[in-house]
């Protein structure tokens, strides 16, 4: 894209593009030879300024300089490689080398999605490091590995989402570079990536954009402060800034899809919807480079209105996280009320959103105080990303403990994931049973904004959790959160890794547990019992809560068992049996699938 905001490579040099509608005078300061490179006004009205550096490419450093004060990063910056406070550098995407002639993508009927933080991922915390990892998850059975964000943050440790250049690759993963070599190394083994993007604001320590242009509006409050414009004065740039970024992920770096965080964090009354804006773009974007490209959103609104298509009047994402399954999930296997724990009713829950997306649609939420949602009965149920825990639902508490899950219920929340009919995600190591643990962790290098977090953490928790804060700040909490791979070569957890290649294996297996077909869902008890058909092919999946055995009446005529959590090879006790054509004995905290005869 020859004229995009930022620093664009073309021949013999690069092209400039900046957005700053207040000033009288834009240089382009280059860090390599002290040249300073005068831009000219582009558009007068939108407030962008071009020029051209002769013999400047890729790696070469610069910064914005406006109305002779002091340079600056560049808000549509590629590479920060020297950090966020560090000049901005070119980025040549003509000097990344690809393999992946003809790969299509995946579309989302065949995609499980496998949530990373690189950081963690290996004692590297690389991207050229995670590839050493790709060859494993592809013996799992993943089709889809979903980076948490890259963009450029504050210090060395961060979860992602304190980034302040949205365009800009981290320094420490690696940079630009390394995030090309990634994804062409997933291709190579047919695995897609999607990337974590964080558009709805900017991390607190580093950002330069409100120096420079109007990208936030007062108009309203979010958790991290005023919103980012993409409604008010200026804001066609702000959109322009962001829609270009995300399609730069797709176009330079061929990556396969988005997730888009917290996306009701952009207010938007316009008749021209930012995020329908971006979803078209994006969708463009991967049909001009020929394949599948995904974006899904994540939000709690449960507003199907996000996974319609934008000629419909919806926004067009093609799926949307569901924390209502998660939720009624841990509640069934926990009985844990805390927090936002507190609105769901378990295993009555998880029922609900298997019958119709979402617990709450239109239901009375008692922590919000108002009804909430909207009923999604025609949007397919793969347009729903579940899981039985992600990087929020770990992290978001005192010490990052993953869920308190015994082997029995282990399998039984993987079953409820990966055998339903939405779309399901893992988080990272939970395949093997990983026993680290996931805490939030900064690496901040003011220490009153170190101290504030540590406080505000504190507070987040004091009226809900005990135990001990992990302080966020201690290089130790990151360093506990690295996972231990080779665990998944030893008892038990070489067990639980087996079991999770075998549910994956079977979702691939048995069609009708995935895309359209007559769903019927029924509770009996502790149980819930999903029933689908399709032709002749038919899948029964029961999962069973409770801490006794129970008989379900149910129809097995015809269904034989393809899975048992409580079987001896996943050391169950192996007491589930079909006692007739009518009656399914089962034990606590145990899952079943049963179906016609597998091809």
């Amino acid at each position: 894209m020859s004229d995009r905001l930022g620093a664009t490579p073309i021949a013999g040099g690069t092209r400039f593009e900046e957005w700053a509608p207040d000033a009288s005078r834009v240089e382009i300061v280059l860090d390599g030879d002290g040249r300073v490179v005068l831009l000219e006004r582009a558009d007068p009205v939108a407030g962008t300024w071009v020029g051209t550096a002769d013999g400047v490419g890729h790696g070469d450093r610069y910064r914005i300089r406006l109305d002779g004060g002091e340079p600056l990063a560049d808000p549509a910056s590629g590479w920060q490689p020297d950090g966020v406070f560090g000049p901005s550098a070119v980025v040549d995407p003509a000097r990344f080398i690809w393999h992946d002639d003809g790969w299509p993508g995946v579309p989302l009927a065949d995609t499980v999605l496998y949530e990373v933080h690189v950081g963690t991922f290996t004692p590297a915390g690389t991207l050229d490091a995670a590839i050493g990892e790709l060859d494993r998850l592809c013996r799992l059975g993943v089709t889809t590995v979903e980076l948490m964000p890259l963009n450029q943050f504050s210090g060395a440790r961060n979860w992602g989402y304190d980034g302040v250049f949205w365009s800009a690759v981290q320094d420490t993963y690696g940079g630009p570079e390394a995030l090309a070599r990634f994804v062409d190394a997933a291709h190579a083994r047919g695995l897609a990536v999607v990337l974590d993007v964080v558009y709805n604001h900017l991390g607190p320590e580093g950002s330069v954009h409100q120096r420079i242009a109007p990208y936030f509006t007062d108009a309203v409050r979010t958790p991290w402060g005023a919103a980012i414009n993409v409604a008010g004065p200026g804001s066609d740039l702000v959109r322009r800034t962001i829609i270009e970024s995300a399609c730069r992920w797709i176009t330079d770096f061929h990556v396969d899809g988005l997730r888009v965080d917290a996306v009701h964090a952009f207010f938007d009354p316009t008749a021209r919807p930012f995020l329908a804006e971006l979803t078209t773009a994006v969708h463009a974007a991967g049909a001009a480079a020929g394949r599948t490209v995904l974006v899904i959103a994540e939000s709690s609104d449960n507003d199907p209105r996000l996974v319609r298509p934008v000629a419909d009047g919806g926004l067009g994402f093609d799926a949307v996280w569901n924390d209502d399954v998660h939720h009624a999930l841990r509640v069934a296997l926990t009985g844990d009320r805390r927090g936002y724990y507190a609105d769901y009713a378990g295993v009555e829950h998880l029922a609900a959103a298997f019958a119709r997306r979402w617990v709450f649609d239109g239901r009375y939420s008692v922590a919000r105080g108002r009804t909430h949602g909207q009923r999604a009965d025609d949007v397919p149920f793969e347009r729903f990303v579940v899981f039985t825990v992600n990087h929020d639902h770990i992290g978001n508490t005192p010490d990052g403990a993953r869920p308190p899950y015994d082997d029995r219920r282990r399998l039984l929340a993987a079953a409820a994931i990966l055998l339903s009919p939405f779309t399901p995600m893992l988080f990272m190591g939970e395949e093997y049973a990983e026993p680290a643990p996931f805490p939030f962790f900064v690496d901040h290098t003011d220490p009153a904004l170190l101290e504030a977090t540590r406080r505000g953490r504190e507070q987040e928790f004091r009226d809900t959790w005990s135990g001990h804060v992990l302080d966020p700040a201690d290089p130790a909490t990151f360093a506990a959160a690295v996972l231990h791979p080779e665990l998944g070569e030893e008892e038990p957890h070489r067990t639980v890794l087996a079991a999770y290649t075998e549910l994956l294996a079977l979702r691939r297996r048995v069609g009708v547990l995935r895309g359209d077909a007559q769903q019927h869902v029924t509770r009996h008890g502790d149980a819930v019992v999903v029933d689908r058909r399709r032709g002749r092919e038919r899948a029964m999946l029961v999962l069973a809560f409770g801490a006794v055995p129970t008989v379900l009446d149910v129809d097995t005529a015809g269904l034989t068992i393809a899975f048992d959590s409580a079987a001896r090879r996943w050391g169950g006790d192996g007491t589930t049996s079909v006692l007739d054509d009518a009656r399914l004995a089962v034990g606590p905290n145990t899952a079943v699938l049963l179906t016609t005869p597998l091809p």
